[in-house]
């Protein structure tokens, strides 16, 4: 034992002088010896950062900071041969100042020049403009003959390659014209004159360069996550029992993936008690015009299905990168090409790609599934396995989809959106609470008064389709899709009011149990007149909504369902109020 322990000590002694010397020669700029101090350390720095987070993508960024730091500061090291608890305290501290921090700012759009304020401050190592207009003072005040500070003279070699390897992403002509920008700070104009092209093709070459490197530092992110992975002996396979909700009849998607959340938990739910406590079987977003097929699916994603799950008696977290307000296009009249592996590999990949990685993987390891959105097609699905080696997902939804999809195809849809949402930690909630939470999510929809010009909510949505109708400027497949969401959502409502009816025997329900049938019956009758709607609107094909006589129906449909969901919010109100006291 006394041996081994010598030996031990004998093994760290000849660490911290190797060390020693080495850290000696990066003070002078050897940067190969910094090298090798980062190549000898890097896995316990990183396992040090890693006790710190749970996240593998935020030890990384800890980590890369602590390196840059190490290497900007070196010449504070007081004993060379204190290396590593050198680095740990960096590393220590980098750790606490992003976990206090407020969430990472997004990048910023490519300027030419930067304010002076911006000069005198430190470099946003998480900003591509940060970096290269660093890299870029650096090259100028290099070729003016001017002694830089010692530590600028020491920016990490890896930084380095890091940037010159993305920079191979570009074509010969992209990459002269933009280190001419940022290398050299010719202005656009200059450049026009250098390369005899027009001051407009410049700028667009520049902008598309700049595109091209942020999806280069994305894929090269990606990579070192995964690289991480593998350093932590996690290039494994996991796949999670599949999901029910993949089977289930209801046309609301979202409510489908939740009710595939709870699969894997203790908590249990039928498919309405999810759709009446989320909210789901009461909501109502419609396109006003020509009620596109988007209506539906246009709500705040994380505002309400975090809503939705804490009203089920979960915390979640969520990853998300939404590009557009606008609804996006329909998939039913999409030319199928676009649809493809192919097509997605072509659009943009998402800046969080790496953090909604690092959360799915985490999720999964816990055993929990992962709603996602547009997997496959616009709508919502759940991630319940991974195969590291292969770089896929196992997912699915309840449209007929279950198969493999890559990891950077996540985010590259059809509309080009990220969203990843998986249950954090179970919430101690009852019965009484939960349905109080559910009335305040379902009354607050109904009576949005603001409906933005893209999409009308609750009781709102009503005037705006029934205008539509009158206005005969519909487009039959979206209108028939809406109908049969809301409708299908309405029958569930029904379903809902009367299983707390019929199943929550406590006492303290006894004051609202007539409210609670008057309620189903009245959804019931809602339910009902949404499938006369659904038979004149049938889905995908959507008859004939246009017609003057079919418009006249359909419009007076809709005014005895508003008048019948006035009469339920009432009920509902009354509910709420009794449920209170």
């Amino acid at each position: 034992m006394q041996k081994e322990l010598f030996q031990s000590e004998m093994i760290e002694a000849r660490e911290e002088q190797e060390d020693s010397a080495l850290v000696e020669k990066a003070r002078n700029g050897d940067r190969e010896a910094f090298g090798e101090l980062v190549r000898r350390h890097r896995a316990k720095v990183y396992g040090y950062a890693r006790s710190f987070t749970k996240e593998p993508f935020l030890a990384e960024d800890i980590v890369q900071d602590a390196l840059i730091r190490a290497f900007l500061h070196l010449g504070t090291l007081v004993d060379s041969r204190r290396f590593l608890p050198w680095l740990h305290r960096i590393v220590r501290n980098q750790a606490y100042t992003r976990l206090k921090a407020a969430p990472q700012a997004k990048e910023q759009v490519f300027s030419s020049w930067h304010s002076p304020a911006e000069e005198e401050g430190e470099t946003d190592w998480q900003s591509l403009d940060s970096i290269l207009y660093r890299l870029g003072r650096q090259h100028a005040q290099s070729l003016r003959g001017q002694t830089a500070a010692p530590e600028e003279t020491l920016m990490r070699r890896e930084l380095l390659e890091t940037i010159m390897h993305m920079l191979r992403c570009l074509n010969p002509k992209e990459r002269r014209i933009f280190e001419s920008h940022f290398f050299d700070h010719l202005s656009p104009q200059e450049i026009a004159g250098v390369f005899g092209m027009s001051q407009a093709n410049v700028y667009q070459i520049l902008s598309r360069s700049r595109k091209k490197l942020l999806r280069e530092k994305i894929r090269l992110a990606v990579d070192q996550y995964v690289l991480n992975r593998k350093d932590e002996g996690l290039m494994n396979k996991v796949t999670l029992k599949k999901p029910e909700a993949f089977s289930q009849r209801v046309w609301t998607t979202a409510a489908a993936a939740m009710y595939g959340l709870t699969e894997y938990t203790e908590k249990r739910f039928s498919l309405p008690m999810v759709m009446g406590l989320t909210g789901h079987a009461f909501r109502i977003n419609v396109v006003p015009g020509e009620i596109h097929i988007a209506g539906p699916t246009m709500f705040d994603f994380d505002n309400v299905l975090s809503e939705g799950m804490r009203n089920l008696g979960f915390e979640v977290k969520v990853v998300q990168q939404h590009t557009q307000m606008a609804p996006g296009p329909n998939a039913n009249q999409a030319d199928p090409s676009l649809l493809t592996a192919a097509a997605r590999e072509k659009r943009k990949l998402p800046e969080v790609l790496p953090e909604a990685l690092s959360l799915i993987h985490d999720a999964i390891d816990r055993g929990h599934a992962v709603l996602s959105w547009d997997l496959f097609i616009p709508e919502f699905g759940l991630i319940y396995g991974y195969d590291t080696e292969t770089r896929q997902f196992q997912a699915g939804d309840n449209c007929g989809h279950d198969k493999p999809i890559a990891y950077d195809h996540l985010g590259r849809g059809l509309v080009e959106e990220l969203f990843v949402l998986a249950i954090d930690k179970q919430l101690d909630i009852d019965q009484k609470t939960m349905l109080a939470n559910a009335l305040r999510t379902i009354l607050h929809h109904y009576r949005q008064e603001t409906s933005g010009p893209a999409c009308a909510h609750g009781l709102a949505a009503y005037d705006a389709w029934r205008e539509a109708y009158l206005q005969k400027g519909i487009e039959p497949n979206g209108n028939a899709y809406t109908t049969a969401v809301v409708g299908d959502a309405r029958r569930h409502a029904s379903l809902f009011w009367k299983e707390i009816a019929e199943t929550w025997t406590d006492a303290q329900f006894d004051k609202i149990r007539p409210l609670v049938k008057d309620a189903g019956e009245l959804y019931t009758q809602i339910a009902d007149e949404y499938a006369t709607l659904a038979h004149r609107f049938p889905f995908p094909t959507g008859g004939n909504p246009n017609d003057p006589d079919e418009s006249r129906e359909a419009v007076q449909v809709l005014d005895r369902i508003k008048k019948l969901e006035e009469q339920a919010v009432a009920v509902l109100e009354q509910m709420q109020e009794k449920l209170s006291v």
